[in-house]
């Protein structure tokens, strides 16, 4: 506990980037540096001007304020350290010690899509992106975007309408609502989707900040669609992301005369999938992952999952668990998800292996 919480006070320490985080944790030394002195912060890899100006404030006292103005707020915060950070995030190139969160947590483990574009959209950008939204929420599948506005904000706003999930990644402190004009947006998202931000409670505006955000929006999902964009557009930002972690890269075709279709038709030539339909996409991943959300199941070999089940499934699908870390996660008592995992063991979905480890087949 005591190195989670030291880990949350270097990610909020002003100087302290994520180098200067990986050589400390690198030392295996620091789970005291409440205590630390100048030259101890040196030891950990810090510059002496970083070492100074650690020594004076990372106190116990400013970490537990911190801890305390979280918690205030009705933040959650996820680390590096704990068992259900994001395993797809953590398979990339620099993810977050830290990310904050405010919303459905369990939406970190869903099966999730990005789904980026302009923030000047066409008529035609907005209609494509609210058809495609529709369509893979009715396939259970989370949509997850950058709350900007213009395609962002109208994928977010199609997922809410029709009762699906959705995760806005910030590009601005937890706390902050940006642009202003998505202030309800925001809000709504906080009570039936998933807001997260690697920037605490805070953290100044700064145009910088939102390129960093994109590789956590890709990071998230296991591809990333690009609705409309030009060659400018920073939502090929998040494709980039999304090639260098490996994951798929999908993008909707657009007039060729159009300057807004000008950066998906380049990625749809540099090898992204051409995508007309959310079938173009699930086809990637298999119908045993996605099924229409109206029967509130997962088919595979004919087996059909129950809503609990699913959960389960999900969870699996991130990483092998332990029963008690199943237990831990979904917060459900003993008997039941007993009973769970022997149904989906029965339908052969799932193995249990030696020391009460599960995996799916």
């Amino acid at each position: 506990m005591m190195k989670r919480r030291v880990l949350i006070g270097l990610h909020e320490s002003p100087g302290i980037g994520w180098k200067s985080i990986e050589r400390i944790l690198e030392t295996g030394s620091w789970e005291n540096a409440a205590e630390f002195t100048a030259s101890d912060w040196v030891d950990c890899g810090l510059t002496e001007s970083q070492a100074i100006k650690m020594a004076g404030p990372f106190t116990e006292t400013w970490l537990e304020q911190r801890e305390e103005l979280i918690h205030r707020k009705g933040i959650q915060v996820i680390t590096r350290l704990d068992e259900d950070y994001p395993l797809l995030m953590k398979e990339t190139v620099r993810p977050p010690w830290v990310m904050y969160l405010i919303g459905h947590r369990s939406l970190l483990t869903s099966f999730s899509i990005a789904m980026v574009g302009t923030r000047v959209p066409t008529a035609y950008g907005r209609k494509v992106a609210e058809l495609l939204t529709a369509e893979l929420c009715r396939h259970n599948v989370t949509i997850v975007s950058g709350m900007a506005r213009g395609i962002d904000g109208v994928c977010h706003e199609a997922a809410l309408r029709c009762g699906g999930a959705t995760i806005a990644v910030l590009g601005t402190a937890i706390d902050t609502a940006y642009p202003s004009e998505h202030t309800a947006l925001y809000r709504q998202i906080s009570a039936d989707g998933l807001i997260v931000s690697e920037y605490p409670i805070g953290t100044p505006a700064h145009p910088g900040l939102f390129p960093q955000r994109n590789r956590i929006i890709a990071g998230l999902t296991r591809g990333t669609l690009v609705v409309e964009a030009d060659v400018r557009s920073g939502s090929l930002i998040t494709a980039d992301s999304a090639m260098e972690a490996n994951r798929d890269v999908f993008a909707v075709p657009g007039q060729i005369t159009s300057p807004k279709s000008s950066g998906t038709l380049g990625l749809i030539k540099q090898g992204a999938k051409l995508v007309t339909s959310a079938e173009d996409i699930l086809e990637e991943y298999g119908v045993a992952m996605v099924q229409d959300t109206s029967m509130k199941e997962i088919s595979s070999e004919g087996n059909k999952l129950t809503e609990q089940e699913q959960h389960i499934y999900h969870m699996l699908e991130q990483s092998t668990l332990s029963f008690d870390g199943l237990l831990s996660r979904t917060g459900w008592d003993f008997g039941l998800l007993h009973s769970v995992l022997l149904s989906l063991i029965i339908k052969k979905q799932v193995v249990q292996l030696p020391g009460s480890i599960y995996k799916i087949i």
